[in-house]
């Protein structure tokens, strides 16, 4: 086990924010994790897992000990009538993932190519894009206890999927009806308890096209394609991805900065009589969910800057680093939290919205 010093992080985190880690471990097996744990000096600390660094905002050096996911690998590791399993180790790209199932003929993660960051990430995100969420296709996972060095799977329903949520998100998420070790696990929370090392997903055999964006119908017309492919469905959204979104490696970000807030019926038919042209879309529970960069736009964020963050200019949701992030320029982690949370001000002033940020803020 190799435990580097006084890491740069900024190459680490999308962001590009200027940081160092006290000490970084990477991982690449479970055995790295058990030797880490086994070490006096190391064992006892503090812990801090980094994926691709896609979901992260650090304003500050990080003194836990820095654990870099890169388990390696994809695999078809079984099947159902219904579905082809496949399995990705926790330090892969998610994107390279999904591109790596269609030419494998596996269809069914295509609405969901080009989002940033990890496998392994994607399941304390619940990572979603068009139509489709991580939990749409999952079928289970590994992950190795921090305190522990015990490798335990969870399933979907223990790993309580919510909307950009999950049990890794919380500290204590008690899920009843699963099995000895699940129970003990998400009895105890898996907040900064759990690094997860693979992911299995369900990829369907009998797969059917998700539409109905907005966006997606838009280039369905330009095609003249009314029953697209989900190869065409991919080279869409990574058109549509690349026009709206920053390339993190040309402008440092964390892709979307705030969950679309749910609101109830009655709340957005006020919000409608006061701003008639507000985006909304109705979910089958009867609720609402309201674009989040529409609320930020309106009130007026879009291009803004605090210091060297800023508010990306073809679309308010996504924070960016203008600086260089070199030889300590560029945005710092307290300049985008403070844009944040004036932003966040604004929305509640004017739309009595809570904005909640999805990145994590260390």
């Amino acid at each position: 086990m190799l435990v580097e010093k006084n890491v740069p992080l900024q190459s680490l985190n999308t962001f590009h924010i200027v940081a160092k880690a006290h000490a970084l471990v990477r991982i690449g097996s479970e055995a790295d994790v058990r030797a880490l744990l086994a070490d006096p000096q190391w064992g006892p600390q503090p812990k801090l897992v980094l994926g691709g660094g896609s979901n992260v905002v650090l304003t500050g050096d990080v003194k836990p000990v820095v654990l870099k996911v890169e388990v390696k690998g994809m695999h078809l590791v079984g099947e159902t009538a219904k579905a082809w399993i496949v399995e990705a180790g926790a330090g892969e790209l998610w994107h390279e993932l999904v591109r790596w199932t269609l030419a494998q003929g596996y269809p069914g993660l295509e609405n969901m190519a080009l989002i940033p960051g990890t496998v392994g990430a994607s399941p304390v995100q619940n990572v979603g894009a068009y139509g489709v969420e991580l939990q749409d296709r999952f079928e289970s996972l590994d992950a190795i206890d921090l305190q522990t060095g015990k490798v335990f799977a969870l399933n979907a329903a223990q790993c309580a999927f919510g909307y950009r949520d999950s049990v890794f998100k919380h500290g204590t998420v008690p899920q009843p009806g699963a099995d000895a070790a699940a129970t003990e696990h998400q009895n105890l929370g898996l907040k900064d308890r759990a690094l997860i090392l693979r992911v299995r997903l369900a990829l369907p055999k009998v797969w059917k096209p998700v539409l109905g964006y907005a966006d997606i119908e838009k280039k369905m017309a330009e095609h003249a394609c009314p029953q697209p492919s989900a190869q065409q469905i991919f080279d869409w959204v990574c058109d549509i991805r690349r026009a709206k979104l920053p390339d993190p490696a040309v402008m440092g970000n964390a892709g979307s900065f705030f969950k679309n807030p749910t609101v109830t019926a009655e709340q957005c038919a006020d919000i409608i009589a006061r701003d008639p042209k507000v985006v909304h879309y109705h979910l089958d529970d009867g609720t609402v969910k309201l674009a989040a960069g529409w609320l930020i736009d309106s009130c007026g964020w879009k291009g803004k800057t605090v210091g060297q963050a800023g508010v990306y200019e073809k679309q308010a949701l996504v924070l960016v680093n203008r600086g260089s992030g070199v030889d300590g320029l560029g945005a710092t982690g307290g300049e985008v939290m403070t844009l944040a949370r004036a932003i966040q001000t604004s929305v509640y002033e004017r739309f009595g919205i809570v904005l909640e940020p999805e990145p994590v803020v260390v």
